[in-house]
């Protein structure tokens, strides 16, 4: 009898990877990355990042052909396909499905200014109590960026996508996407558990360029004929891709982390505001102070922190954890 698999496919900024894993022991079977260096990013300016879309598409496919070989696996031992991919970007496609621009990718901080202007002017308690979080430098905002910057390609945007609902739509011919990822480019509102319509409305993005909505934990899309043929994959196997990476939280944790922080012996409890100059205490006693934290993910954030490790030069764990987890 031969072995079953699944799957897995990452969609990185550095490259893609791909990992057979054995159905009934969980264990890899056989796992490979392309392209072997790191993956150009397109920087036509300070501060931009993109990533082209059919890059991504062609080394998703050697990927699979090199796993399948690996394994000695056929198209029929596959049984399921999930899909993690870097979050927070922006893939715009047009009717026939094909990419307009590159994609804006999560590293990019064009957007950041039309996420703080939206934040300021939706305001913090509407934010937070809807979206849990700032529209930041995220895809809404990045979207907002193109209409303004790109409006004759803008234009012709049929639907836009996370990076994961572009693999995954070169897989099935199908564009889906899930709260967990509206939720990601901000566009989700916990409380009205609906797509998060006054963001779009403060942007001026017409509400058909959202995909389709389907459940997060399910069968989102099947391999089509088309994708079977260019892969080597069996059609009709079934996709789910709100895996995500490791460090993927959805909102509510995310939200719910940082203020436990806020709370812990590092943070001065009590309560906080969320403004232009960062989180901070509405009625501040003498021991606070604020310290910017840096980050690899976005731009630089500020948190409260006790005067007594405001001397200190490195921060201990708990407070990384804080900064990151705000602007992550």
């Amino acid at each position: 009898m031969r072995r079953q698999y699944f799957l897995g496919i990452d969609l990185g900024s550095s490259s893609v990877k791909a990992s057979l894993v054995d159905a009934e022991t969980g264990k890899c079977a056989a796992t490979t990355f392309y392209p072997e260096h790191e993956a150009p990013i397109i920087a036509v300016k300070s501060g931009w990042a993109e990533q082209d879309t059919d890059m991504w598409w062609e080394n998703c496919k050697l990927c699979i052909k090199k796993v399948k070989e690996m394994a000695n696996a056929s198209a029929e031992d596959i049984k399921a396909i999930g899909i993690s991919y870097q979050m927070h970007g922006l893939v715009c496609v047009d009717k026939d499905m094909k990419a307009l621009r590159p994609a804006i990718i999560w590293c990019d901080s064009r957007a950041v200014p039309y996420g703080e202007r939206a934040f300021n002017d939706l305001g913090a308690d509407r934010c937070l109590g809807h979206l849990l979080n700032s529209p930041g430098n995220f895809t809404a905002a990045k979207l907002a960026w193109v209409k303004e910057n790109e409006p004759e390609l803008f234009s012709k945007i049929y639907k836009f996508m996370l990076p994961g609902d572009f693999i995954a739509m070169k897989l099935s011919g199908t564009i889906n996407t899930t709260a967990s990822g509206l939720s990601e480019g901000i566009l989700w509102d916990f409380k009205e558990r609906k797509t998060a319509d006054f963001v779009l409305d403060y942007y001026g993005i017409d509400r058909k360029l959202v995909a389709d909505i389907v459940p997060t934990f399910s069968v989102q899309c099947e391999v089509s004929a088309e994708a079977a043929a260019e892969t080597g994959l069996q059609e009709g196997t079934p996709i789910s891709y709100r895996a995500g990476p490791a460090k993927q939280r959805t909102e509510p944790q995310r939200v719910q982390s940082w203020r436990n922080s806020l709370n812990g012996r590092h943070i001065r409890s009590g309560i906080w505001r969320v403004g232009k100059s960062g989180i901070r205490q509405e009625k501040p006693g003498k021991h606070l102070r604020t310290r910017e934290l840096h980050s690899r993910d976005g731009p630089s954030r500020r948190v409260a922190l006790y005067q007594r490790n405001w001397n200190s030069q490195r921060l201990d764990k708990a407070q990384h954890r804080t900064g990151r987890n705000f602007i992550h």
